[in-house]
């Protein structure tokens, strides 16, 4: 069934309403999507959870991406077609935000998010089939791309994200199926260790969001 009200979101008791409806468009209103966010983050990660300053830019260009607002992606250079690889060191909070920007277009299809190491794992245990079923046309983010183990099955070794990235390549190319991604790694690091077919590719799949190398380990 349509959503009729996608600017207003329910949360328990609470009402959140993110913006104005007018004709089929959605004017946001990013004070209010903070707002949500903040509440949304406490319900799941816990009441510690806390959107802090720094961080504002990173989530205005993340939200400006989520909500298609053309204006605002033109000036960040986003491609709304492309999905968001979301770089910055351990413990900055990238896994938690694309968890939290599903929520804020409820009309829209979710991505899963995906462990890349528990990918890694179930092709250690199944073999191929682990990549078909990552190089279909569901939507996911790849949460801690670039730290999994390599890939073992059956005494041969696989470099098994590459491999699910190639794939993922096609299916934009074929269907404008997007891929979402998290990483601790840079770019270079990335091309080291996925090699640069893959880097290429990443380069058309994604549109690169990173914190500053300096930010804050928020777990601490």
């Amino acid at each position: 069934m349509k959503n009729l009200s996608p600017h207003i979101i329910i949360e328990g008791k609470k009402q959140y309403q993110l913006g104005e409806l007018k004709v089929n468009e959605i004017i946001y209103d990013f004070s209010k999507i903070l707002t949500y966010l903040n509440s949304k983050g406490k319900l799941l990660f816990g009441e510690k959870f806390n959107i802090i300053e720094e961080d504002r830019e990173i989530i205005f260009k993340l939200c400006n991406y989520f909500i298609k607002d053309e204006a605002n992606c033109k000036r960040f250079n986003l491609d709304t077609n492309k999905g968001i690889l979301l770089s910055g060191p351990v413990g900055c909070g990238k896994t938690s935000l694309m968890k939290l920007m599903r929520y804020i277009v409820p009309h829209i299809k979710p991505y899963k998010m995906i462990p890349a190491r528990n990918i890694v794992f179930g092709f250690n245990h199944i073999g191929y089939k682990t990549i078909e079923d990552y190089g279909n046309t569901n939507y996911f983010c790849f949460d801690d791309l670039g730290v999994e183990p390599t890939g073992r099955h059956f005494g041969k070794d696989c470099n098994v994200m590459g491999e699910i990235i190639l794939s993922r390549y096609d299916l934009f190319l074929e269907n404008g199926i997007k891929t979402h991604a998290t990483t601790n790694l840079n770019a270079q690091e990335l091309e080291e260790r996925y090699g640069n077919r893959v880097r290429s590719r990443m380069r058309e799949l994604f549109n690169l969001i990173a914190f500053d190398s300096a930010v804050e380990d928020k777990r601490k």
